[in-house]
């Protein structure tokens, strides 16, 4: 189940009603729904729900059928999803996957992808964008809590959005050009796995959507990207030391 996907309005355009605002959140790439994702709690950190934390910085190459992107994640300012991501990609979960979200009309929005059931070509298109990373350890979906780093705060917070002009002007990893960030659906705590790449500045998605990265190499090869193309192989080319505590 996904909420509506109508991404068809300009970013720009989004910016200037706030009924226009409200529908731009509702209407933002969206991953899973969460049955039962953890609420806010301070205690929503590194080794919750078994997901290790990225200390420091890694590199990761995508092998597109466009040619390859490269991406930096931040584990300083958001490890526990940083950390998450590494985690799938040593896992192969990316590798095969399609691109199933591209929206570029009538302005440049995302690239999204990271579905794990777009790998099953038996999969019916309209069903893409709802699924999540099964755990085989519990044999149940990994959900993430939303999590926000604040320039001034020793550690990101977690489970709940981030909003008013100080926090949001303190986001540590804003949505410019480039963003790598978590999909998910209403509940901000039911990312698992998709993930999509910000084609312009989307500062109207600060502190509601978890940024993780960036990309570093190959922005000309996302703007390439469309909608059915794939992601072949997903690798880590550096870094990548995961904790289960972020001290």
């Amino acid at each position: 189940m996904t909420v509506a996907d109508s991404l068809t309005l300009p970013a720009r355009l989004r910016r200037f009603s706030p009924l226009a605002l409200v529908l731009a959140l509702l209407l933002t790439p969206l991953g899973p729904v969460a049955c039962a994702a953890p609420g806010p709690s301070a205690d929503l950190g590194c080794g919750s729900g078994g997901i290790p934390c990225l200390k420091g910085k890694a590199v990761v190459s995508l092998l597109t059928s466009k040619g390859e992107v490269q991406v930096s994640l931040d584990g300083g300012a958001a490890p526990l999803t940083a950390g998450n991501f590494v985690d799938l990609v040593r896992r192969g979960v990316y590798n095969g996957t399609v691109f199933h979200r591209v929206v570029k009309e009538p302005a440049p929005f995302v690239v999204q992808g990271g579905d794990p059931q777009s790998r099953d070509p038996n999969v019916p298109v309209d069903q893409l964008g709802g699924g999540s990373f099964i755990d085989p350890a519990s044999g149940q979906p990994r959900y993430l809590p939303l999590e926000i780093g604040l320039s001034g705060e020793a550690k990101p917070r977690y489970g709940e959005p981030s909003s008013g002009p100080d926090q949001l002007a303190r986001v540590k990893l804003p949505h410019q050009r480039g963003a790598l960030a978590m999909a998910r659906a209403e509940d901000p705590n039911s990312a698992s796995a998709q993930f999509y790449i910000a084609l312009q500045a989307l500062p109207e998605l600060d502190g509601r959507y978890a940024v993780f990265g960036r990309v570093s190499k190959g922005m000309d090869v996302v703007d390439r990207i469309n909608q059915g193309d794939k992601l072949l192989k997903a690798t880590l080319l550096s870094g990548g030391t995961l904790v289960k505590d972020s001290r």
